[in-house]
C-alpha cells in the first residue's frame, strides 16, 4: 500500500446491534419478539471506505474507536474487509441499537458515543487529508475539528449531509467547504431546490438520493442528471447511501462523467441492499 492512501474518509464508525421486529415500538409498555438480530459494523464513514476498498480503491478510515471489546470487533472486521484503520484514541466506541421494521421503518438508540478527539490526533487526520487525491469529511464532532483546521490548499473534499433540510447550522461549514455534496431528499420537498442552494454556497456538483426512485444531481453550471434505481432483493437498506456516494467517487477517481458515476454508483447502493451487513465482505 502507498504511504498517501488516495482516498481518505474521516468520521463515525460503530459496533452496531441490529433487531428486526414485526413493527417499531409504540410508546406504551408492550412485548414483540424480533424476527431476527445480529451485531455489525456501522457508522456512516465505515460503510464508504467499505465499499470503497471493495471497488479496488486505496482508502484509509480515520474514526474514532475505544480501546474496548467493540472497538476490537470493529477493527477486525473492517481489516479484514480490505479497510486501513487509523483509529483515533476514544474514552468509548461507538455503539446503536437499531430497531427496524419491514417498509424501511427504523430507530436507531446511541448506546455509547466517542469521547472529543485529541488535538494531536486531529492534527494528523488533517495532515492524511491534505496528502491525499480526495476526501470524505463527514458529519461528525471529528469532522468538525477536521474542517477547522484545514488549511486552504488540500485535497478536494466531499460530503454527505444526509437528511439536510438547507438551513441546519452545523452542516453549514461542512456544505461550503465541499467540491460536491451528497444527501437524501427525508428533509426536502423540491430537491431540486436544495440542490441548487448547497451550490449557490460553493459545491460544484450536489446529488441527492431518493430511495427506490434513484437519484439526481445538479451541476454548477445548471446541467442536470437522473438515474433510475438498480433492481434489487432487499435484505436492508442500512449503508445504501454510503455505498451509492462510494460508487460515484471510484467511478471519478477513473475519470468517469457524472452520468456514468451516476449509474456506477446506483449499482454500489444494490450491492448494500442485498446485504444484511454494509458491505458483503463482513458476511
Amino acid at each position: 500500500m502507498s504511504s498517501a492512501p488516495r482516498v481518505i474518509v474521516c468520521g463515525p464508525a460503530s459496533w452496531n446491534h441490529l433487531i428486526e421486529l414485526d413493527r417499531l415500538p409504540e410508546p406504551v409498555p408492550h412485548m414483540q419478539f424480533a424476527r431476527r438480530a445480529w451485531h455489525t459494523v456501522g457508522g456512516t464513514s465505515a460503510g464508504k471506505a467499505l465499499h470503497l476498498a471493495g471497488l479496488g480503491i486505496d482508502v484509509c478510515l480515520w474514526a474514532a474507536v475505544g480501546d474496548d471489546e467493540d472497538g476490537a470487533r470493529l477493527r477486525e472486521r473492517l481489516e479484514r474487509a480490505g479497510v486501513v484503520v487509523e483509529a483515533i484514541a476514544s474514552e468509548q466506541t461507538e455503539r446503536h441499537v437499531n430497531l427496524m421494521a419491514e417498509g424501511g421503518g427504523r430507530v436507531s438508540l446511541y448506546v455509547s458515543t466517542p469521547s472529543i478527539p485529541p488535538t494531536a490526533a486531529v492534527e494528523a487526520a488533517v495532515s492524511a487529508v491534505a496528502a491525499a487525491d480526495l476526501a470524505v469529511i463527514d458529519l461528525s464532532e471529528l469532522g468538525r475539528l477536521v474542517l477547522e483546521a484545514m488549511p486552504a490548499r488540500r485535497a478536494p473534499l466531499w460530503m454527505d449531509l444526509h437528511d439536510y433540510d438547507g438551513s441546519s447550522s452545523f452542516h453549514e461549514p461542512f456544505l461550503r467547504a465541499a467540491e460536491g455534496v451528497f444527501m437524501n431528499d427525508d428533509g426536502t420537498d423540491d430537491p431540486w431546490k436544495l440542490m441548487a442552494s448547497c451550490l449557490d454556497r460553493g459545491p460544484r456538483l450536489a446529488v441527492c438520493t431518493l430511495g427506490a426512485k434513484g437519484a439526481i444531481a445538479l451541476e454548477a453550471d445548471g446541467t442536470r442528471h437522473e438515474v433510475a434505481a438498480v433492481p434489487a432483493t432487499v435484505v436492508d437498506t442500512n449503508g445504501a447511501g454510503d455505498a451509492f456516494m462510494a460508487g460515484f467517487l471510484a467511478a471519478r477517481l477513473r475519470t468517469e462523467p457524472v452520468e456514468g458515476a451516476l449509474r456506477a454508483a446506483a449499482e454500489q447502493a444494490r450491492v448494500a441492499i442485498e446485504t444484511e451487513h454494509l458491505h458483503p465482505a463482513l458476511d
